[in-house]
């Protein structure tokens, strides 16, 4: 087995995850069976309790693991499943150490950071760098790991001295540490700066690293005279200096490491270079197809993103992508509009009234409305707003997760008049409860206690609009990540009032799809389809298309106002 190991210094930020999956893309390319590992520095033990504020969205994987969004990252360009062990965090090592000691694997011994964290740490990555990724039974010939934050962290430190000592386990030839770090520009001076990442350097060294590569984030291309410098004050062969500047698409980012030949720089390290072990040099046709069919995207379509985390695009970045590997395939230039749920609202009209105009503009103007997943009563009664404007006006409407339950709401209320339908998530002591909490969720503890991970959903209606975009399947097998579900006692009577649950799980009692059969569009899923979204294989959902014709889905909107700021702010 064979390490790549990505760090970060300077300042957070610089675009790890991607250049970390980049790599994973070329090395792949080159014929290679590649594997992913995130470490995160935090206690937690999983991303599951965090904030989307904090830490952007929660990334749910296939065994139910809820991680980091870098790992989402890794899965889109590399085209793998990874499990929950995939992402190390604090939490899970000390836990782990723990468990141990309290069974006595320890022998009596005093348990320390050094040797027992550090031991583990380097066991858990030999562990999970051997579990196959790639759909067969044979491990991968290389192993990415990214280490989160930035070099200096306290937090780090037990990681960095696990990985010092983990290059020396594995020994020369088969670990390669690639350090991102800055070169800015100061706008007074004018020029490239190298003195942050020399500093970075020198603080990686004095940690008992030694970086192979260093990769140069910068607004333009470096200087030659930039690279001779950082190559003589960081000890790095000018070869081995890469420079990753700003580019119109993260797509770019594979190509312009091939072009500077990161690839030959990362085999030499490892010793494949020379013995032959690469058949081929990387092939990324489809990659160079990809992004260039990006920038040249003119037509516009627009989409109302409507929830609650709208000022943070991270905590919706699955979403995100996965509207952009539709525009991409069905040539259209996505426009995301971010509508604040709360601005939709009447108290807003009154309090904020600017806000409430623009919202509803953006709403009144969209070419389809998404209303995503989510936690919380705030800015609910704006989701249902949202809702109920795409279902009277004939607009494409997806509700994910939360979603669904609003559209579900939204029904009740306006179209079979229960003025009081609600989730009990809103209200526990709601008179017409049409979303109930699961009963196998746990009220007491919240960590790992929702429905996670992928679970099948069986077509109930052969020729709705759901099941044709999935090639008329019987089934379909998607991640979720829910407490609460549609009351499956009500089912008959929404259907009664033209509803249709055309997808259910294997009881038949709880629902997955639902859609509006006299609507364009109109559909939810208790499911995130989101998540097995790739760049060359769309979820069906968004992209909205069978063999035989296109259907007007969200993708057929899809233009972004907000641009991801894809010009390479890099935040995967």
């Amino acid at each position: 087995m064979k390490y790549v190991l990505v760090t970060g210094g300077v300042v957070s930020g610089l675009g790890k995850g991607v250049t970390a999956s980049s790599i994973g893309v070329l090395l792949k390319a080159c014929g290679l069976r590649v594997t992913s590992i995130k470490i995160d520095p935090y206690l937690n033990t999983d991303a599951g309790t965090m904030s989307p504020f904090e830490h952007g969205e929660v990334f749910v994987l296939d065994d139910g693991g809820e991680v980091d969004l870098d790992l989402g990252n890794y899965e889109r360009f590399l085209d793998i499943k990874l499990t929950r062990d995939n992402n190390i965090t604090t939490g899970k090592i000390y836990q782990a150490v723990i468990n141990k000691e309290r069974k006595g694997d320890y022998l009596g011994k005093t348990v320390q950071v050094v040797p027992h964290i550090t031991d583990e740490i380097q066991d858990w990555i030999e562990r999970v760098a051997m579990n196959p990724v790639d759909g067969t039974d044979k491990p991968a010939d290389v192993c990415v790991i990214e280490l989160g934050g930035t070099i200096g962290d306290i937090e780090s430190m037990p990681f960095i001295e696990a990985l010092g000592q983990f290059s020396y386990r594995v020994g020369p030839g088969n670990f390669c540490l690639v350090h991102v770090s800055l070169v800015p520009v100061l706008t007074v001076v004018g020029e490239q700066k190298t003195k942050p990442t020399q500093h970075s350097v020198r603080g990686l060294r004095g940690l008992g690293l030694m970086p192979d590569i260093l990769a140069c984030r910068s607004t333009q291309p470096l200087e030659e005279n930039v690279k001779l410098k950082l190559s003589q004050f960081c000890q790095v062969p000018v070869s081995n200096i890469v420079n990753l500047h700003d580019v119109t698409n993260i797509w770019h980012i594979p190509l312009l490491l091939r072009d500077q030949r990161a690839h030959e720089a990362i085999l030499k390290v490892l010793g494949l270079w020379c013995v032959g072990k690469v058949p081929q040099e990387p092939k990324l046709s489809e990659w160079t197809e990809r992004a260039s069919r990006f920038d040249k995207l003119k037509s516009p379509v627009r989409i109302a993103m409507v929830g609650k985390y709208t000022g943070i695009s991270d905590s919706y970045l699955s979403i995100l992508k996965a509207l952009l590997h539709a525009s991409v395939a069905l040539d259209r230039k996505l426009v995301v509009d971010w509508v604040p749920s709360c601005d939709l609202e009447d108290s807003a009209a009154v309090e904020t009234p600017d806000a409430y105009e623009k919202a509803w503009g953006l709403l009144k103007g969209a070419n389809g409305v998404l209303v995503p997943g989510g936690f919380g009563d705030r800015g609910v009664q704006g989701k249902i707003l949202a809702a109920k404007h795409a279902r009277e006006n004939n607009v494409p409407y997806l509700g994910i997760c939360l979603g669904m339950q609003i559209a579900v709401i939204e029904y009740a209320r306006s179209v079979m008049k229960l003025r009081d339908a609600n989730s009990t998530e809103f209200d526990p002591a709601a008179k017409t409860p049409c979303v109930i909490f699961m009963p196998e969720g746990s009220k007491t503890h919240m960590g790992a206690t929702m429905r996670l991970g992928s679970r099948r959903t069986f077509f109930q209606v052969n020729n709705c609009k759901s099941a044709k975009l999935y090639a008329n399947a019987n089934y379909v097998d998607e991640r979720h990540r829910h407490r609460y579900e549609v009351n499956p006692d009500m089912v008959s009577e929404f259907e009664k009032a033209g509803l249709s649950f055309v997808g259910r799980d294997e009881s038949g009692r709880r629902m997955e799809i639902i859609e509006l059969p006299t609507h364009k569009f109109f559909v939810g899923t208790q499911f995130h389809p989101e998540f097995n979204s790739r760049p060359g294989k769309p979820s069906p959902l968004f992209l909205g298309k069978t063999s035989s014709k296109l259907h007007f889905t969200l993708s057929d909107t899809i233009y972004c106002l907000f641009h991801f700021d894809l010009n390479f702010a890099w935040q995967s």
